[in-house]
């Protein structure tokens, strides 16, 4: 309890350091309380905006307040642009934890000291970050691995400040009415499943498993190879991968690395994982992405850290789909339509209304280099359009927007002239071709035949139980007349020999159709 309330003061003097009090008074309307707290705190200087005074506190409480500063930056549907920009600034600047204490994880988490599992391990690490470390090693058949480590005490001290953020946004709904717009417990919330998820390192490696897996025939991105049986919650053993990160530009155009192909693949590469697999790498920031320089896999993207990654369902693809299309070809009214259609836009919106404010936000982008372009403020108007008509910002698609980011980013690194639209345009259109074309018809089929084929032999066994079903009630009342239960006979003779002509009519059909499945997958092959 007295380690708490140290913490809590901690975090007190730091917010009185930067003046975020100052920035919440602010935000009450209330110039007399301003002002008197300015009086009270009259030692401090306070000249650098708000924003940056913001992102300065956090990096001064440590790597989990940075943290929950990064998540912060990608709701732009909660936070001023200024303040959401700058917090997107926000880096894990955490200095290594001590060699001797990541060799007592491993080997606590292993059952066995590094020197007996490896047949090399480089105590020194090679990169460091807020949740866990990592070290270069050998394994004793000869492949170059790295061994990421998690920072001991984490949970711990997770814990300790994610209750005192919850007690702060609680504090925060009562006393300031427009708090309860921006849903303070429920980003905190959030947060705290975020953070959770990246203390389970097994929970990573399965993630790099799925995203290697989706990508096993791909040329153009590689993801390192799992070694289970050097993997836990807390130490996971990977491939080593050897690249230049793709931040470093220079660097790969001496290497003779094509930047504008570079570009180009990075958006088919993002458009694959959301629209083809519904499975997306959700931290694509420069330090996690290389460029591979060998031979074999010359200018091919190597992701790496897979502690954060979206998913989509078939819903979700299919609304994104529509609205990307609709985007595309300037068709604002089907992306009034699409939002109402699913739900997200209340009932009632008007759908001219809604057109038009997309209208004005989408526009002027097109026709334009992205250099030309701010993603952050498309992403800013539409969300301001969203408030007004009372759409629902997905939970789903906050990773998306996110990682759309990083993607802008990314670009205008590498092809400061990329047209992202025209590079996108064709992979959706062939996207929604294969969901709702021949091909699509075939890989649906295709993925319910095991069900089909249990479900089929017993259709006689039913169509005979339905027909007794029908038939016996009027053989066992014996109020019915001889004469007319004969006529009942013949009526469901007939019709019992209709319905074995249609069943005969079915079997056939789905014996010419399985033949022609079996001969396209034949040929497919």
């Amino acid at each position: 309890m007295i380690l708490k309330f140290l913490r809590l003061l901690r975090i007190l003097t730091v917010f009185t350091k930067y003046g975020l009090d100052e920035i919440a008074v602010s935000s009450l309307n209330a110039p007399r309380t301003a002002r008197m707290m300015n009086t009270f705190f009259f030692w401090r200087r306070i000249t650098s905006p708000r924003a940056i005074r913001l992102r300065q506190a956090l990096e001064e409480l440590g790597p989990i307040f940075v943290k929950f500063g990064q998540v912060l930056s990608t709701r732009r549907d909660l936070m001023p642009q200024d303040i959401a920009d700058e917090l997107a600034l926000l880096q894990d600047r955490v200095p290594p934890f001590d060699s001797d204490v990541a060799i007592a994880q491993i080997t606590r988490s292993l059952g066995a000291h590094p020197d007996q599992l490896f047949a090399h391990f480089e105590r020194d690490p090679v990169a460091s970050a807020s949740i866990a470390q990592v070290h270069f090693a050998r394994l004793k058949n000869g492949k170059d691995v790295a061994v990421k480590v998690l920072r001991p005490g984490m949970k711990k001290l997770i814990d300790e400040d994610i209750a005192l953020m919850h007690m702060a946004a609680s504090l925060i709904e009562r006393v300031w009415g427009e708090a309860r717009r921006l849903k303070p417990r429920e980003v905190v919330a959030e947060f705290d499943k975020y953070l959770h998820d990246e203390l389970d390192l097994m929970r990573e490696a399965a993630n790099a498993a799925q995203l290697r897996r989706n990508f096993a025939d791909s040329t153009l991105l590689m993801v390192p190879e799992m070694y289970w049986d050097y993997c836990s919650s807390s130490v996971i053993v990977m491939e080593r991968m050897r690249g230049i990160p793709v931040s470093q530009i220079d660097r790969l155009a001496a290497e003779g690395v094509d930047l504008k192909k570079l570009s180009s693949d990075g958006v088919e590469i993002f458009f694959t994982q959301v629209f083809r697999d519904g499975f997306f790498h959700a931290d694509m920031h420069p330090g996690n992405i290389l460029v591979s320089i060998e031979k074999e896999s010359f200018g091919r993207y190597i992701a790496l850290d897979f502690g954060i990654v979206g998913t989509l369902n078939d819903f979700d693809k299919d609304y994104l789909s529509q609205n990307f299309l609709a985007f595309f070809r300037r068709d604002y009214k089907r992306v009034a339509e699409a939002h109402i259609e699913s739900g997200w836009a209340p009932p009632s919106t008007r759908v001219d209304e809604l057109e038009s404010a997309v209208r004005a936000c989408c526009e002027p982008i097109f026709d334009r280099p992205l250099k030309d372009i701010s993603f952050g403020q498309i992403l800013l108007r539409l969300f301001q359009t969203s408030r007004r008509f009372n759409v629902e910002v997905q939970p789903q698609l906050v990773l998306l927007q996110k990682t759309l980011l990083n993607i802008e980013g990314l670009g205008r690194q590498l092809d400061p002239d990329l047209d992202l639209w025209k590079t996108a345009k064709p992979y959706l259109e062939r996207w929604m071709a294969e969901q709702v074309g021949w091909q699509g018809f075939v890989e649906r089929l295709r993925a319910e035949a095991p069900r089909y084929a249990h479900i089929f032999p017993q259709f006689p066994r039913l169509l005979h139980q339905a027909l007794a079903r029908e038939t016996h009630p009027h053989l066992a009342n014996p109020n019915v007349a001889q004469s007319d239960l004969l006529a009942m006979l013949v009526v469901q003779q007939r019709r019992t020999n209709r319905l074995l002509g249609v069943m005969a009519f079915l079997l056939g059909g789905f014996g010419i159709g399985a033949l022609g499945f079996y001969l396209l997958q034949v040929h497919g092959a």
